[in-house]
């Protein structure tokens, strides 16, 4: 703890007229400062344990930028931390909608969820010109176009989350995103495979199925989203997965792409309030 002190003293001063957004980019560069001791992994090698603070995040999986703004702001008064403009906004808005969030919301952390198969480097960087702080690469990408991604997130000054739906592994599909240098691991288990092997009477799917050999595999912070419910979504920073999405069914209806009906600031200020005990 005295050397994490010690760290936040040596700062620079510049840090002092950062906002908040780009204090936190900064942060997770130097956050190893933060971790604990390094572990070895099972072939041997040196690894730091993930210590990310618990983050809150919406995601705005919306067709409409008025209806998303107005969410984005019900979430924010309730404690959220992150914003997604989530694919479904994007393909009905463009890059539009992202520049219209920075815009309404210049302090927080903006999450553009294009979910990136090709094209790396341009689609990061008009994200990221757009306003976003976090941009999204596929697993099932080709490995050239996650590292465009990385390249044109460190160019730009943004970060990367690499998503593993549709993985047969994810765990070691997290693991390979974590060698090409993503900062954030999404484990994802999807709308369609949720609901289409529901359907087919194979049960109830959810990321909780194979979180923790996802947490094994890697070092950095992980995030599960698919369906999860309020009392799942709280316990994820105690099974390792600091970065809580809160999206279709608690915060968006799925099958209309509206908001939820209800007491959302509620649900979502009783979430946030959750997550941080």
């Amino acid at each position: 703890m005295q050397a994490s002190l010690g760290a936040i003293a040596t700062l620079p001063i510049s840090w002092l007229f950062l906002s908040p957004a780009r204090i936190f980019l900064s942060l997770a560069s130097v956050s190893e400062v933060f971790y604990g001791p390094k572990t070895l992994t099972k072939k041997g090698a040196l690894r730091l344990p993930s210590c990310h603070a618990p983050v809150v995040q919406i995601s705005l999986d919306l067709i409409d930028i008025k209806e998303a703004v107005d969410t984005a702001r019900i979430a924010v008064e309730a404690g959220v931390d992150w914003l997604e403009a989530g694919t479904p906004l994007i393909l009905a808005e463009g890059l539009h909608c992202v520049r219209v969030l920075r815009e309404a919301f210049p302090e927080h952390p903006i999450v553009a969820d294009l979910k990136t198969m090709d094209g790396g480097y341009l689609e990061a960087e008009m994200m990221a010109k757009a306003g976003a702080t976090h941009v999204v690469v596929m697993a099932r990408a080709h490995p050239e176009t996650v590292k465009a991604v990385v390249k044109a997130a460190r160019d730009c000054g943004v970060k990367v989350m690499g998503d593993n739906l549709g993985c047969e592994d994810k765990a070691a599909a997290s693991r390979m995103m974590e060698g090409l240098g993503v900062d954030y691991i999404v484990h994802h288990t999807g709308y369609d495979e949720r609901n289409g092997l529901a359907s087919a009477g194979r049960g109830r799917i959810s990321p909780l199925d194979d979180l923790q050999a996802v947490v094994n595999a890697v070092s950095i912070p992980v995030q599960a989203v698919g369906g999860l419910t309020v009392e799942e979504a709280v316990e994820m920073p105690k099974r390792g997965a600091p970065l809580v999405v809160i999206g279709a069914p608690l915060a968006i209806e799925a099958h209309s792409f509206k908001t939820a009906t209800g007491d959302l600031k509620g649900l979502l200020r009783e979430i946030t309030r959750r997550v941080r005990e």
